[in-house]
């Protein structure tokens, strides 16, 4: 049904725009982290058509105790294809190609309206909800994608 492969940032873009960022414009959208060495992009397309992506790069949060980390940015799906497994597509094949770099942990700044489904890809909370401004209350998620040698909290 969905073709999942790497795309270049450019063409995240206007997905960022209309999904995460409306109100904003498409310069908002484009990340400083988006060119960095380590960093992808994830894309899925129906019949041809850009409906969904995700961005990674190389980040530490300074909460978790482990020396690399992958972080999720920009996850955008149009709504005509939210539900139907799309984004999970995204997160399944962005992680294999995390894991294959030796990789095991990947966090995000996820939306609390979308918190229930990043917990359905094996995310879990951490710390207290914040705002960005404009944009709206967000919450820490993380994910191990495999034995962890540090020790790593629950």
């Amino acid at each position: 049904m969905f073709e999942v492969r790497r795309i270049e940032a450019e063409m995240t873009y206007s997905l960022r725009h209309s999904v995460l960022r409306p109100h904003q414009t498409v310069e908002d959208c484009k990340y400083v982290t988006d060119h960095e060495d380590n960093a992808f992009h994830v894309g899925v397309f129906y019949q041809r058509k850009l409906v969904s992506v995700a961005s990674f790069c190389v980040e530490k949060h300074p909460d978790f105790p482990i020396k690399k980390q992958y972080r999720l940015r920009a996850m955008a799906t149009l709504e005509d294809f939210q539900k139907l497994g799309a984004g999970r597509s995204v997160v399944n094949y962005a992680e294999n190609l995390i894991k294959e770099q030796g990789v095991n942990f990947l966090w995000c700044k996820g939306r609390t309206t979308v918190q229930e489904y990043y917990s359905k890809l094996g995310f879990k909370a951490h710390g207290e909800v914040f705002d960005y401004p404009s944009i709206g209350p967000h919450i820490i998620m993380y994910k191990k994608l495999g034995f962890i040698k540090e020790n790593c909290w629950n």
